[in-house]
């Protein structure tokens, strides 16, 4: 039987991120993916200006009207989340789960040790609760720091196992930390109760919009693809490398139009063939 993620973001009509990458990119690996809104913007928030439809009265709405339909899920999959959606959120996936339900959550609000425009320390307290549920969570340092309230600091290399043990006691099953760099490489560390895992590729030295969103989205499909996590892991690093090496080779605004992923579709088929 085919298998289904619900993703619960943000829709960005102009520039790659989001319900605009997660869709593609899952449904590319033979997932249904169905993606319940959040918001509706004009465009991503790294444009000088862009519009906002807010959907949260929507969301649980939405969701109650699938009773009586084939409403399981493989997989419940969050993303960007305004302030006041992680109530819903966990509304959602108390009446969603099932035994076999993964929840993946990728934190979504912050970078570079601050925290994007219109977050604060209560949103961060509330994503906490999203922590506590999460069988995989996907931070990058940043927001690592501020779900256990521990002091940011890019070069310390050890700081990213201390708080990886945090998030664990936080009730994390897997935690898989982003943008960690070891020497000219940067890549993901993977940290359960039994094992650790590093996988990185050489350090591009680029930032680009989306690009969280493009990892996250290959890791989702990725993990229901394969039994190895390991794998998953892997191949969803790479993706999201190659798609921004063709962004670089076409010198493409990464900041404004994002990864140019779709072009490194066809690497994420072949893996699972």
């Amino acid at each position: 039987m085919q298998k289904r993620i619900l993703t619960i973001q943000d829709y960005s009509v102009l520039g790659r991120c989001s319900l605009t990458v997660a869709l593609p990119i899952i449904s590319s690996l033979q997932i249904e993916c169905v993606g319940l809104p959040t918001a509706v913007l004009s465009n991503h928030t790294a444009f000088p200006t862009f519009s906002f439809v807010d959907l949260t009265d929507h969301m649980l709405e939405s969701v109650d009207k699938w009773d009586g339909y084939n409403n399981n899920f493989d997989m419940i999959y969050t993303g960007y989340l305004a302030k006041g959606q992680v109530d819903i959120v966990l509304s959602i996936i108390k009446k969603l789960k099932r035994e076999n339900t993964i929840i993946f959550i990728d934190p979504a609000f912050g970078e570079s040790g601050k925290l994007y425009k219109g977050f604060d320390k209560e949103h961060v307290d509330d994503m906490k609760r999203l922590v506590e549920v999460s069988d995989y969570l996907l931070p990058n340092l940043t927001e690592a720091c501020y779900l256990t309230d521990t002091f940011y600091q890019p070069e310390d290399h050890e700081l990213a196992y201390s708080v990886v043990d945090k998030l664990l006691a936080l009730g994390a099953k897997n935690v898989v930390l982003t943008g960690v760099k070891r020497e000219n490489n940067v890549g993901c560390l993977l940290v359960n109760k039994k094992n650790q895992y590093y996988y990185g590729t050489n350090d591009l030295k680029k930032k680009f919009h989306g690009t969280g969103d493009v990892f996250s989205s290959a890791l989702a499909g990725s993990i229901l693809s394969t039994d190895d996590i390991t794998k998953a892991i892997k191949v969803a690093h790479e993706f999201t490398s190659l798609a921004m090496q063709k962004t670089i080779e076409d010198n493409v605004d990464g900041i404004l139009y994002g990864p140019e992923f779709e072009k490194a579709i066809p690497f994420l088929v072949d893996q699972f063939k």
